[in-house]
């Protein structure tokens, strides 16, 4: 089995499935495949881990700026060419979910590996991931943090603890955790909304 049906397989395996088939009911696509307000909104790209943050500078499952989360973001490139340049690992486990018909041809993350004020990307499959460490996570509560060097994964895992996996085994995780991330978003941005609308009626 290659990467693309391993994936493909793991993807169904959770709540991926479930969540594209509802929302095609929803928005009442009467076919298969992705319903349209799920597609990828930038024109196709044959190479868009090129100047990412350029062409991707927001994640359109959040809205979070991807420069400030550099290092945690990723681009899921699928086969049409089209793509999507998300903050971190749990959006694109959305991208991948909702788009369960496009075949992603590659996928690539912020490598927390290299120096510098920007992380270049590395292609998941040349990436160790540590899951679950004391390291902040992004739209997360159990962080999943991405390394291009294995060495450079097992020094940060003595430092600060967790599991190394490979991106399959992030992606599980990302999947399992998605009820209670969403949860806790939800509350967080709900309890902001909030103060902000407290600070207004004061002013």
């Amino acid at each position: 089995m290659d990467r693309r049906e391993a994936l493909k397989m793991s993807v169904l395996a959770s709540i991926g499935m479930a969540t594209a088939g509802k929302a095609a009911a929803q928005s009442g696509c009467t076919g298969d495949g992705t319903p349209a307000q799920f597609i990828p909104k930038t024109a196709a790209d044959p190479q868009p881990q090129v100047d990412d943050l350029a062409k991707h500078p927001k994640c359109p499952y959040c809205g979070m700026d991807r420069k400030q989360f550099h290092h945690s973001r990723m681009v899921v490139h699928y086969a049409d060419d089209l793509a999507d340049g998300t903050c971190s690992l749990h959006c694109a486990a959305i991208s991948l979910a909702l788009n369960i018909d496009r075949d992603p041809k590659a996928l690539w993350v912020g490598d927390n590996a290299a120096e510098g004020d920007t992380r270049p990307l590395v292609e998941v499959e040349k990436a160790s991931f540590l899951v679950g460490s004391k390291l902040a996570g992004v739209m997360t509560a159990r962080s999943k943090v991405a390394y291009g060097s294995a060495e450079a994964a097992k020094v940060s895992q003595a430092a600060n603890g967790g599991e190394l996996t490979d991106f399959d085994g992030a992606l599980l995780a990302a999947y399992t955790d998605m009820s209670a991330d969403v949860t806790r978003i939800r509350k967080n941005r709900a309890e902001r909304r909030q103060k902000m609308m407290e600070q207004r009626n004061k002013g």
